[in-house]
């Protein structure tokens, strides 16, 4: 038995979960994972978040709470050891949209607006004390990571990312920036769980919340209606950009622009992000999404306000071709921050 599995151990034993069935849950691209566990008819969830790693349980719990205390449906804590990093936390089922969706794809509308109006929800409440604000430009300098990392991996080249981060804080500064809400920051399809016992907004489960930070009103629906991981319709994106845009009383036009520039910023950092899992944490999975991720960068760069950053990236970002990608694989975990 490893140190951390030996560790949640007695963290489980002493909370009276030790001789529970135990079965690996989910993983992602953190270090995180979850576990699921089964004692009789009662069920739970582990966390195991280890220290250090970017991702703190403290983050968690807070913003849980805060998300609890407005009427929504992020997992009960039942126990926690912050200085390890272990939660015990309620298991809100498998019903993710994802898998839901990959059942019954006729579902996609009414499952969208639930979680549309989740964010809606959020925003109409002040946000919890002490979360990180960046600037515009700081958002820009995040989706530099598609120069330092996914071009690096294609080429072996970092180009200057001077006149980007430049052109891309003038679009946020002009189309998306303003006065901050609270986001979740990895809303999508397999962060969100159907729960048909539950009515309204609590009817929607919520995960990996713990990132959460001070955005931008539209980068959660951004989230949403862009998956990397899933095809939206594109009717119900629309549709979700529209529904968003009247119940919080935006002009639709300018509001779709706001979106069509934070997708933008955000697919340039999960570009990013995607090949450095890959080079240094060993993760090539990632790789088969990047075509789809593409594939939305180049729709918000048709959007006129972006047509400076489209020249950029046309010039320093190859297409992820086969060819392309097949160069990235080759060089999964060769490279070390």
């Amino acid at each position: 038995m490893t140190d951390r599995a030996a560790l949640s151990q007695a963290f489980l034993s002493a909370h009276g979960w030790g001789d529970a069935d135990r079965r690996f849950l989910a993983g992602d691209a953190s270090d995180r994972s979850y576990d699921r566990l089964t004692r009789g008819s009662k069920t739970a969830v582990l966390m195991d978040a280890p220290p250090g790693r970017g991702d703190d349980p403290a983050r968690f719990v807070a913003i849980a709470a805060h998300l609890n205390g407005i009427g929504l449906s992020p997992p009960a804590i039942y126990a926690q050891d912050l200085v390890r990093g272990f939660l015990l936390i309620e298991d809100l089922g498998d019903q993710l949209f994802a898998r839901v969706l990959t059942v019954d794809p006729q579902r996609e509308a009414p499952l969208y607006r639930a979680a549309t109006d989740v964010l809606v929800h959020v925003q109409r409440f002040p946000a919890p004390a002490g979360l990180p604000d960046l600037s515009a430009q700081d958002w820009a300098t995040a989706a530099g990571f598609a120069l330092d990392w996914y071009a690096f991996a294609a080429t072996g080249q970092r180009p200057d990312a001077t006149a980007f981060v430049a052109t891309l804080t003038a679009a946020l500064l002009a189309h998306a920036d303003g006065p901050r809400v609270m986001i979740l920051r990895d809303y999508h399809a397999e962060n969100l769980l159907h729960l048909p016992g539950r009515h309204g907004v609590a009817a929607v489960g919520l995960l990996d919340f713990q990132l959460g930070q001070m955005g931008q009103p539209g980068y959660d629906l951004v989230s949403l209606v862009q998956d990397a991981r899933r095809d939206v319709s594109p009717e119900v994106a629309a549709a979700m950009i529209a529904h968003f845009a009247a119940q919080t009383g935006r002009d639709l036009a300018a509001f779709q622009t706001s979106c069509a520039v934070l997708g933008a910023q955000r697919a340039l950092r999960i570009m990013g992000m995607f090949a450095r899992l890959c080079l240094v944490d060993g993760k090539p999975g990632y790789l088969r999404l990047m075509p789809r991720v593409w594939q939305q960068l180049q729709t918000n760069l048709a959007h006129p306000a972006l047509s400076d950053l489209r020249d950029l990236c046309d010039t320093l970002l190859p297409a992820p071709t086969e060819a392309v990608l097949q160069t990235i694989g080759t060089k999964c975990a060769l490279h070390s921050l």
